[in-house]
């Protein structure tokens, strides 16, 4: 499917690199935790970044392929491309992949608020878990960029988290519904850890044309 290009390549990129693509481009417009990060070049020109990085809950890594994997498992957290060519996102995607370090359980997640469906993921073979849990997300006004736990972190090992940010941030804080997302997941290894983390998947295994008919609370495109 991926032909190769000479005037296409995928390097490791720095933080330096990676950073604007994630606030300036990215709907986002936010950082995550970032532990492996790759850019996708033509000729020495970065055109695209995907980037890789710790869960921060420690549910969902014990849940991709229970707790004896929780610690192998990947988000494939930012992917953004400049001008976003046909092929360019699955030519990244797949060629970072094989980058990783082996052992490893990557997730992802195609927001469906957002009209994304997570074609590039198909395109690379992901297997197709359904959609994520319905959820709502601790939020503080003016600080909406930050992820829940990063906010209830003030109060990490405390009972209540919810009743103690209520009664710190008052009238600020809220609870907003999270969008369902389409749920992605591959392996990076050999063919017997492959197997062996496929088997422990607590997911199951979906048909790709599930994803096209959900529509869910879309924005458009």
């Amino acid at each position: 499917m991926f032909k190769e290009s000479g005037a296409l390549s995928v390097r490791t990129v720095t933080r330096l690199q990676y950073l604007p693509f994630l606030i300036d481009i990215h709907y986002a417009k936010r950082s995550p935790s970032v532990s492996y990060a790759f850019g996708l070049f033509e000729g020495e020109h970065l055109e695209g970044v995907v980037c890789y990085g710790t869960p921060p809950s420690s549910t969902l890594r014990a849940g991709v392929c229970g707790v004896e994997y929780k610690d192998r498992v990947l988000e494939l957290n930012r992917l953004c491309l400049i001008s976003n060519k046909k092929n360019h996102a699955s030519y990244l995607v797949s060629k970072s992949l094989k980058m990783l370090p082996k052992g490893k359980i990557v997730v992802s997640f195609a927001d469906s608020s957002q009209g994304h469906v997570g074609y590039v993921y198909q395109a690379t073979n992901f297997l197709y878990c359904g959609l994520s849990a319905k959820r709502t997300d601790w939020k503080v006004r003016g600080l909406e960029h930050l992820h829940g736990i990063t906010i209830a972190d003030r109060f990490r090992g405390q009972p209540n988290r919810s009743k103690l940010m209520r009664d710190y941030y008052g009238d600020d804080f809220y609870l907003k519904e999270r969008p369902r997302k389409h749920r992605y997941v591959t392996f990076v290894g050999s063919k017997g850890f492959k197997a062996q983390a496929r088997k422990a998947l607590k997911y199951p295994s979906k048909d790709y044309e599930e994803a096209k008919s959900y529509v869910g609370n879309v924005k458009g495109g």
